[in-house]
């Protein structure tokens, strides 16, 4: 990891190192066995609970996928587990190179760069109606900073800084000073956002029919 976040300029050695040392001790990886110890190097693998995590990640993502054009992908990858295996790792890879799933716009980033903002960004948008993207301004009702604060745990301070920047530049703010009344999102906030998700869906679409491919010439390979 540390190797992939110095060559595609994610992260320093550090901060990589220090991530790392989180997955371990939140039990995400472990320690791989090694038949050819070499004490210069550690090499980790991922546990059960982290590969559940990240096959529902990617099923989830199937389905969505599925809902936009009347697909199969979920129903397929639940049947075959090659599928997953071979596409996430490819899709992952890809979007690491992908500057606009790397570099998000700075209207979302302020959200995308903190810890937990992400989650945040999320569920904003899970609140908008159907139509919004056709309106300059949508509102939502009964979103605060301290409903945010306590659903996230974080702290007020914390969620006022991933809003600033946004409020600041007239993407989003509150209907009435002191933060008061509907929280309303910008149609060029919304977009931003969707065009930074569209790069994640473009390269599973994309990882998932590449492994689908490599599965069924495996498969009439076989004599």
């Amino acid at each position: 990891m540390m190797q992939v976040a110095t060559e595609f300029d994610l992260a320093s050695k550090n901060t990589a190192a220090s991530f790392l040392a989180e997955l371990i001790a939140y039990k995400f990886l472990r320690d791989a066995p090694d038949e050819t110890p070499d004490r210069r190097l550690r090499r980790l693998e991922t546990t059960e609970t982290s590969e559940e995590a990240m096959a529902s990640w990617f099923q989830g993502h199937m389905a969505c996928l599925d809902q936009l054009d009347g697909g199969n992908r979920a129903s397929l990858t639940a049947a075959d587990p090659r599928l997953f295996r071979l596409a996430q790792p490819r899709a992952a890879r890809a979007l690491i190179q992908e500057p606009v799933w790397k570099e998000p716009r700075t209207s979302i980033g302020h959200f995308l760069w903190s810890d937990v903002g992400g989650l945040v960004l999320h569920d904003l948008i899970s609140r908008l109606p159907d139509d919004a993207r056709l309106h300059d301004r949508i509102l939502l009702k009964g979103v605060t900073i301290s409903e945010i604060a306590n659903e996230f745990g974080i702290s007020l301070t914390n969620v006022k800084r991933m809003f600033k920047k946004a409020e600041i530049d007239s993407l989003l703010g509150w209907e009435n000073p002191r933060n008061r009344g509907a929280l309303w999102l910008s149609r060029r906030f919304i977009e931003d956002y969707f065009h930074w998700q569209s790069a994640k869906f473009a390269e599973l679409d994309s990882a998932i029919h590449w492994a689908a491919g490599q599965i069924r010439f495996s498969d009439t390979s076989v004599e």
